[in-house]
């Protein structure tokens, strides 16, 4: 018997440079003959790396893939500050004469560390982040001033991995694990003001989300060469989230919505049959384990 999720389930992409995460969606349902494609977490053009794509009835299972942590490696140079915190916007500030050449490594270093652990950040202006349902790039770009308020993320690791200086300049390269949420190229601007040198974002690379890292992702071109799932549905589910062994006749029950009894869980569970099959997501109540998604509905 054919799987009907046979089709379903996840792409890990390496996005290249100068596309949105909008193209590579479009360029993922022609190779894969599909419009049921949609990906979880915006990665700016300039950006390359981990893109995370459901197909199918993955495309539902991206609402429930909580993504607690990303990492990146970037590069930020001080010294100028561009009109979208990154290199993609207009120069609006230079540093003055010699503050470049008076900034030492001992300064930056101490800017850095106020920028670890648990801060409130400002996300750029020009972010996906939607004001009132509207995009507020979209909001920018039709000439309306935008303000986004600061809002709390973490930095669990943000180390210098090289430095370089010219007569103008100050690029350091920066490897970043951080909470969901933190904006990098924020990250960029506010060291550069809190160094009163301005500051933006001049490469991105993310190198993970949540589970799946970049020695999962393959280079877009080749998976338009080869078009194949990086992720059953079922193995998406159970990369995701912890495992609750389930029976066959409790996974019927849960394919058609039902509850279960209380196992004691904490959190949400990828509730798996004998055979490998990952019915649903579960979550408990009071007095229940109920479903929060369905993977394998039993009207398939």
């Amino acid at each position: 018997m054919t799987d009907p999720l046979a089709t379903s389930g996840l792409v890990i992409v390496d996005k290249p440079v100068g596309l949105t995460s909008h193209d590579v969606i479009a360029r993922l349902r022609r190779a894969f003959g599909t419009r049921k494609v949609g990906h979880a977490g915006t990665l700016d053009p300039m950006a390359t790396g981990v893109l995370v794509v459901g197909l199918e009835r993955g495309t539902r299972f991206l609402a429930h893939l909580v993504a607690e942590t990303k990492s990146y490696t970037g590069t930020i140079r001080l010294g100028v500050s561009t009109s979208t915190d990154d290199a993609d916007g207009k120069i609006v500030a230079t540093a003055a004469a010699g503050a470049i050449a008076g900034l030492d490594d001992t300064t930056i270093t101490a800017a850095l560390e106020n920028l670890r652990g648990p801060i409130m950040q400002k996300p750029s202006a020009v972010s996906a982040i939607k004001i009132d349902g509207k995009r507020a790039y979209e909001r920018v770009r039709a000439g309306e001033a935008v303000d986004i308020p600061a809002r709390p993320v973490t930095l669990h690791r943000l180390e210098v991995t090289d430095l370089r200086r010219d007569a103008e300049h100050v690029d350091i390269d920066i490897d970043v694990l951080c909470s969901s949420g933190t904006y990098i190229r924020s990250l960029a601007r506010d060291l550069g003001a809190a160094l009163s040198v301005g500051g933006h974002l001049t490469a991105l690379r993310r190198t993970s989300v949540g589970p799946f890292d970049i020695s999962r992702a393959r280079p877009l071109a080749e998976i338009m060469d080869q078009p194949e799932l990086s992720l059953s549905l079922d193995e998406a589910l159970v990369a995701s989230f912890p495992v609750l062994e389930i029976t066959d006749g409790e996974g019927a029950a849960l394919a058609m919505g039902k509850w279960l009894e209380p196992r004691g869980l904490e959190g949400v569970h990828a509730a798996v049959t004998p055979d490998g099959r990952a019915v649903a997501l579960v979550k408990e109540g009071r007095k229940r384990l109920a479903t929060v998604f369905v993977a394998r509905p039993s009207t398939l």
